[in-house]
């Protein structure tokens, strides 16, 4: 993925936190997450950090993170994997194809 379709999907993910009323917190990381919102919620308080990490160039971190937050929307049934992966393939996002709750 190139520095755009990283930013693009971050975007596309900030969509979604604030439309469905997520707030963003940083939970704390040594604590066992206490409910699945809450998790969510990190997920949306992460992506403000991922776009620093693209614009310095860290682009292995960003996928990290990239992944964890992924993995955290299909574990809370929000998107398919097909659509996770057609979000990191697509250059131009499509969301009528995303399949999301």
């Amino acid at each position: 993925m190139k520095p755009e379709q990283i930013l693009n999907v971050i975007e596309k993910y900030r969509d979604y936190f604030f439309a469905t009323g997520i707030k963003a917190i940083d939970y704390s990381h040594d604590r066992i997450v206490d409910n699945p919102t809450r998790a969510l919620e990190h997920c949306y308080g992460m992506l403000d950090q991922m776009v620093e990490f693209v614009r310095q160039g860290k682009l292995e971190k960003v996928f990290r993170w990239l992944g964890f937050l992924q993995g955290v929307l299909w574990s809370n049934g929000i998107y398919t994997l097909a659509a996770l992966k057609d979000h990191n393939q697509s250059k131009k996002m499509n969301t009528r194809k995303a399949i999301c709750r």
